[in-house]
């Protein structure tokens, strides 16, 4: 059996780097859709959005007066205080790696290592304010090389088992939250529904001028968890918001979406569970079942953000539950 603590830095290095990734993929998606024409009001609420999904809002206050793109940027990718910044997030990542090292390939350290000394010297020559766009690209490169250099190198061993639970429970928390703030800002801008249920922005009436703007929007989105491609090849039709929710959340064969990543969740889960009645594999198996037979009519009907967030405490217990059981106590994301 694995030392929990070996375990519990392998669990965050990889929770930390999907991070980052999820922070950049979110941020490019706000990015871009503030770009679109649309009203002053609405690009502050998309901002906003990002914070408050993010729960970082009251700290982005304390610091700044006004909500403005830049400053969200800046706050959300090199604040060193900010501990979800993607600069906090893959010194973090690096951090837990260094602490494991000889647990580690040689490849898949160096990998992590290079991130980071890569990171500083991009933020300080000023290339994240000359691209933001390209910034973020470079972000879900590094991640995507971190995870293929793994998989690519690793022993198929408990370490591997631990970095894989790490990386798709920390994807299925940042899709919900894009999901959601997504979704939540696309209500506001049209319908003016506070508190929103899914189905009546699919129901509404709305102008050509929104209707172009929907598919940029949606677009946006789709792209931002590389799914705009998966999107024409499963539904072969126009962008709709339902089908948009239904990929990002049921689709088994999506690999962002939050079903893939439960069932990634479930079966490292029990590969390093000695245990097959064990709450926490328990636990896991509910989620993943309510996400493999239930319809996205039904979630509508009942409200998308009222899903979307009893989702996101469900994956924050099951968080505790494998830091109780596998991890040290005292982890915290």
């Amino acid at each position: 059996m694995m030392l929990s603590r070996t375990a519990d830095h392998l669990f965050w290095m990889s929770r930390y780097m999907e991070r980052a990734e999820n922070t950049a993929r979110m941020l490019n998606v706000s990015y871009e859709t503030s770009l679109l024409p649309q009203s002053a009001a609405a690009v502050e609420a998309g901002w906003e959005g990002i914070l408050s999904i993010s729960e970082l809002l009251p700290a982005y206050l304390a610091l700044y007066k006004t909500i403005t793109p830049l400053d969200v940027m800046a706050f959300m990718v090199k604040n060193a205080d900010n501990p979800s910044s993607i600069l906090s997030c893959l010194r973090a990542a690096r951090e837990n790696a260094r602490a494991v090292r000889g647990t580690l390939t040689t490849e898949v350290w160096e990998t992590q290592n290079q991130t980071w000394l890569e990171v500083n010297r991009m933020l300080k020559s000023g290339a994240f304010e000359r691209d933001p766009g390209q910034f973020f690209e470079w972000v879900k490169f590094r991640s995507h090389l971190s995870r293929g250099v793994t998989v690519g190198t690793m022993l198929m061993d408990e370490s591997l088992y631990f970095m894989r639970m790490g990386t798709f429970l920390e994807r299925a928390d940042n899709t919900a939250r894009l999901v959601d703030v997504k979704f939540h800002a696309m209500q506001n801008e049209f319908f003016g529904v506070p508190n929103y249920n899914g189905a009546l922005a699919i129901e509404g009436k709305v102008s050509e001028s929104a209707q172009e703007y929907d598919f940029y929007h949606w677009s946006a989105i789709l792209r931002s968890v590389s799914g705009f491609e998966v999107y024409r090849k499963v539904y072969r039709d126009v962008i709709r918001p339902e089908r948009v929710a239904e990929l990002l959340i049921l689709r088994p064969d999506m690999p962002r979406s939050l079903h893939a990543s439960l069932n990634e969740v479930v079966s490292n889960l029990a590969l390093v569970s000695h245990d097959r009645e064990s709450d926490t594999l328990r636990h896991a198996g509910r989620l993943r079942s309510e996400l493999a037979f239930g319809q996205i009519d039904e979630i509508l009907a009942t409200g998308l953000h009222a899903y979307l967030t009893q989702f996101l405490e469900r994956v924050n217990v099951l968080g505790g539950r494998i830091s109780r059981e596998f991890l040290l106590p005292q982890s915290a994301g």
